[in-house]
C-alpha cells in the first residue's frame, strides 16, 4: 500500500537531483576512504609510521583533581612538552570515561588508581592513533595479589581478553612504578599483552605497525644466531622474557620504558625496533 502510494506520486526535479548528489557524495566518500586507506598503508610500510597521530576536533580536559595526581605522580608526563601534555591529557581523560574500574575485595578505586593506571595504557599508546585498546572495556583491581580461577594459581596481573578485562594486583603495580628502573613494572606489562593481542585482531594502522615491527623483531633474532646469544647469555633480559612471543614482547617494552639508555646501548637494534613498534618519538626516547 505504502509502495503503491509513493509510485502514484511523481518525484519533483529538485528531489531527483537531491537524492543524486547524495548518492554520488556517498560514493565518492566510499572511493576516497578506500584510497585514504591503501595510502596510509603504504605510508606506514615505507616509513613505518602513521601518516598522522594526533588530530582533534574538541579536546577533553582533565578535572583539577586528575591533573594534580598526573603532574606528581607520572613522571612520562612531565618529561613532554606543553603540546604533549595538552594531548596526552585529551587521551587520558578519553580513556577514563571509556573504562569501567572495579574493586575487589572490599578495594575502594580511588581517582589515584583510575588515573594512574590509565595514564600507563596512553603512555604506551601515545605513538598510536587508536589508542582505547577496544579489548579491555573494565580494568579490575585488586588490593594485592589474588587468586585466579582460570589456572588456580595466584596472580599480580592478568589478562581476560573473553571477559573484555585487565586485572590488576594494586599493591605491585604501585611497586613497579616505586622502582621505576628495575625493568620490571607490572602495569606495562599487561597493558603490553592488551595491545598486542588488540593489535592481531585489527587492522588500523597503528595495528599494522606494531605487528610488522614486532615480526621483523623476530625474524632479525631467528636470522641471526651470534645476536640471539648473545641476547640470552647477556642475562638482559628476565629469564620470563623467554617463555613465548607474548611475554618477550612485554618484557622488551618494560625494559624499553624503564632503562631506555642502557637498552640502546646493550641491544641498539632490538630497541630501535621496540621504538618502531611503538612509534615512540617522546620524552627523548
Amino acid at each position: 500500500m505504502i509502495i503503491a502510494l509513493f509510485q502514484d506520486q511523481e518525484i519533483s526535479p529538485t528531489f531527483r537531483i537531491l537524492g543524486l548528489a547524495v548518492f554520488f557524495a556517498g560514493m565518492a566518500g566510499v572511493v576516497f576512504s578506500r584510497f585514504y586507506m591503501f595510502f596510509e598503508q603504504q605510508y606506514a610500510i615505507k616509513y613505518k609510521r602513521p601518516f598522522f597521530v594526533h588530530l582533534y576536533m574538541f579536546k577533553r580536559q582533565l578535572k583539577a583533581k586528575e591533573r594534580h595526581i598526573l603532574q606528581r605522580k607520572f613522571s612520562f608526563y612531565n618529561r613532554l612538552n606543553r603540546k604533549q601534555k595538552i594531548q596526552f591529557e585529551h587521551r587520558l581523560a578519553t580513556f577514563l570515561k571509556d573504562k569501567q574500574f572495579l574493586g575487589r575485595e572490599n578495594l575502594q578505586v580511588t581517582t589515584e588508581m583510575e588515573v594512574l593506571i590509565s595514564a600507563t595504557a596512553i603512555m604506551l599508546t601515545f605513538g598510536f592513533r587508536n589508542y582505547k585498546i577496544e579489548l579491555i572495556d573494565k580494568i579490575i583491581i585488586y588490593p594485592g595479589k589474588y587468586y585466579s580461577i582460570s589456572n588456580e594459581t595466584h596472580h599480580k596481573g592478568e589478562l581476560n581478553p573473553k571477559l573484555k578485562a585487565l586485572v590488576l594486583s594494586w599493591e605491585d603495580f604501585l611497586e613497579g612504578y616505586d622502582i621505576e628502573d628495575d625493568n620490571i613494572n607490572l602495569g606495562i606489562h599487561e597493558f603490553t599483552h592488551a595491545i598486542h593481542i588488540n593489535s592481531l585482531k585489527n587492522n588500523d594502522v597503528s595495528s599494522l605497525i606494531f605487528k610488522r615491527a614486532f615480526s621483523e623483531l623476530t625474524d632479525l633474532l631467528s636470522a641471526e644466531a651470534l645476536l640471539r646469544q648473545k641476547l640470552i647469555a647477556s642475562k638482559y633480559f628476565r629469564p620470563y622474557a623467554f617463555t613465548n612471543h607474548f611475554e618477550f614482547i612485554a618484557v622488551i617494552i618494560e625494559t624499553f620504558i624503564e632503562s631506555p639508555d642502557d637498552f640502546k646501548q646493550q641491544f641498539p637494534r632490538i630497541y630501535n625496533k621496540t621504538r618502531e613498534m611503538l612509534n615512540f618519538n617522546y620524552a627523548q626516547y
